[in-house]
């Protein structure tokens, strides 16, 4: 294969890619894995991938995983506290966090208090 350089690099940046707790059967390395040996590997008729537009993908797939925004773009001021409701994101974190390990009654004991609202 020529374009082996950017096939190697797409599996090791796909290899080092966080799991998704939330979705156990959908996993995003998983679908880019197939769209990559799509490309990589065409069925006749098709033609080859390119590899400089495949190196730039690379290069975008890195700089997701090497969280290169966050750095460079950080969220400053009260952004991440609305006035309206404060605690927002850090409710919404500690409910992702939690969602993984809940057991099936815990996920019905939390969706019948979403039915439910008392004040």
């Amino acid at each position: 294969i020529e374009n082996q350089v950017a096939y190697k690099h797409y599996i090791r940046a796909l290899s080092h890619w966080p799991k998704d707790a939330l979705r156990p059967d959908c996993q995003f390395q998983d679908v880019i894995r197939r769209r990559v040996d799509k490309r990589f590997f065409p069925v006749e008729g098709q033609k080859p991938a390119d590899e400089k537009a495949e190196l730039e993908q690379v290069n975008a797939l890195y700089s997701l995983l090497g969280n290169r925004y966050v750095q460079k773009y950080r969220i400053t001021g009260d952004l991440m506290k609305p006035q309206s409701n404060p605690t927002h994101y850090t409710d919404l974190i500690h409910e992702l966090d939690a969602v993984p390990n809940r057991t099936w009654w815990g996920n019905m004991t939390n969706r019948w208090k979403g039915f439910l609202r008392f004040k």
